[in-house]
């Protein structure tokens, strides 16, 4: 019997949610993430190749000095506690995206564009595990399939050929597979854990990089710079 997100002890509350949400938002530069993004980010991290530490994702998240030492350890709790939630709920089949509204005509809708940016983000702190390794099985691609066609139609993932714009039901059916598509992609990691050479090759990589003039950020159809 799975337990209900509610009750999941290491859960974020709706209150919670919103004090962390409220804080983003008052810190939030052009380009920076907001809670469905920062949950994005954390996801990626949760299902990914290797473990990625605290001082390496939360550059990502936190742009600006804390006001004072109550206010930080505050902010970070919240988020060490988002942060933990995600493998909690992933292992009890109870992970749910945090997701954005945009404004329409008919009314607010859900939005994954800001889930997904932050997703691609948390694939580029690991980007030399996971592009080598998308490249060489396709079976990895075709599990984050979902999630890349949400991408590719929020404007995320410049995709290589031309796709139509998802209909609202394949938009929703897309957004339903998420949870499964995590889970997919955290047992397939399980199953096929990084080589010492694949974890040599990123690192060379990731250092030569550091070593060039970076490009303009652009996607392809990887999750790639």
């Amino acid at each position: 019997m799975n337990t209900p997100k509610t009750d999941w002890p290491s859960s974020l509350g709706d209150n919670e949610l919103e004090e962390l949400d409220q804080y983003l938002r008052a810190h939030v530069g052009e380009g920076d993430l907001l809670l469905d993004g920062v949950h994005g980010l954390l996801s990626a991290l949760a299902v990914g190749p290797m473990r990625v530490l605290p001082e390496e994702w939360l550059p990502e998240v936190l742009h600006e000095p804390f006001k004072d030492e109550s206010e930080g350890n505050r902010v970070l709790a919240l988020l060490a506690k988002l942060n933990d939630s995600i493998s909690a709920e992933l292992d009890v089949d109870a992970y749910e995206p945090i997701l954005g509204e945009v404004d329409t005509e008919a009314g607010p809708v859900l939005s994954a564009a800001g889930w997904c940016e932050g997703f691609s983000r948390g694939i580029d702190l690991r980007a030399g595990l996971w592009e080598k390794r998308l490249a060489d099985d396709p079976s990895l691609m075709e599990l984050l399939g979902p999630v890349m066609a949400l991408a590719v139609d929020e404007g995320i993932l410049n995709a290589d050929a031309e796709f139509e714009k998802l209909s609202e039901e394949e938009y929703d059916e897309c957004l339903g597979q998420v949870p499964m598509v995590l889970g997919a992609v955290n047992q397939y990691w399980h199953d096929h854990p990084v080589s010492e050479a694949e974890i040599e090759a990123a690192v060379k990589s990731t250092d030569d990089k550091e070593k060039e003039v970076p490009p303009p950020r652009h996607r392809s159809g990887h999750w790639v710079h």
